[in-house]
Order: C-alpha cells, then sequence, then structure tokens
C-alpha cells in the first residue's frame, strides 16, 4: 500500500437528507471530508496533474452525490461517495467522513459523523 495521501477536508453542503420528516425538510449544513491512498510519486517527480488525483473531480463527485440524495442515513451517502471515487481514481483506498453538525439527537452534540474506508481490489 502507498503511504501517500491526499485528504479534503470541510467540504460544506447544505442538504435535506435524515431520518425525521422535519430534518428532511428544514435541511441542514453537512460537511465531508476525503482521504485518497496512492502512490504520487510520479505527480511528485514530474509535476503533472495526470499522474495524481483531481481534487476539483472529487469534489465534484461529493457535490454529485449529495445532490442526488437526499439519504436517510450518513452511512448511505459516505458509503456512495466512497464508491464513486474508487470508481472513478485510481486509489488504493478511499476514506470518506460524512458529519452533521448538532444533529437533533435529544443531547446536545457536537456532530454525529461517519467514517467509511475502502480498498480497491
Amino acid at each position: 500500500m502507498a503511504s501517500d495521501t491526499i485528504r479534503l477536508t470541510d467540504i460544506a453542503l447544505y442538504g435535506f437528507h435524515g431520518v425525521t420528516p422535519a430534518e428532511r425538510q428544514v435541511g441542514r449544513l453537512f460537511e465531508v471530508d476525503v482521504e485518497v491512498k496512492l502512490d504520487l510519486t510520479a505527480a511528485a517527480e514530474g509535476d503533472d496533474l495526470g499522474a495524481t488525483v483531481d481534487y476539483g473531480a472529487v469534489c465534484e463527485i461529493v457535490r454529485r452525490v449529495h445532490e442526488a440524495g437526499p439519504f436517510r442515513l450518513l452511512e448511505a451517502m459516505a458509503g456512495r461517495i466512497a464508491k464513486e471515487i474508487t470508481a472513478a481514481f485510481p486509489v488504493e483506498e478511499v476514506t470518506v467522513r460524512v458529519r452533521k453538525p448538532h444533529p437533533p439527537v435529544g443531547s446536545i452534540v457536537g456532530a454525529a459523523e461517519v467514517e467509511i474506508t475502502r480498498r480497491k481490489g
């Protein structure tokens, strides 16, 4: 496995995901982090975008999956994002974190977060 990592953090999206009807009507902010592992030797030596993962393209996948919702579960959104990234790019591993700040769970909670890691092959 490569020891190289690209991270995109705090991708902010407003959406209507959730289990309760109120969440799906009012909407809220969601935050997504994506971490991909791959060999970046060629990109580092050749300064070539074609030898790495285009950050903008990753953000576009996140946005597209988010807008394809609504999702009832953070797990479903994170899983779909991970699946699309592994299909689109030659990554060895992807980790996706989806956060719902201040979820309506009956207690004061900073955020609910799901982390999913998928490996290729």
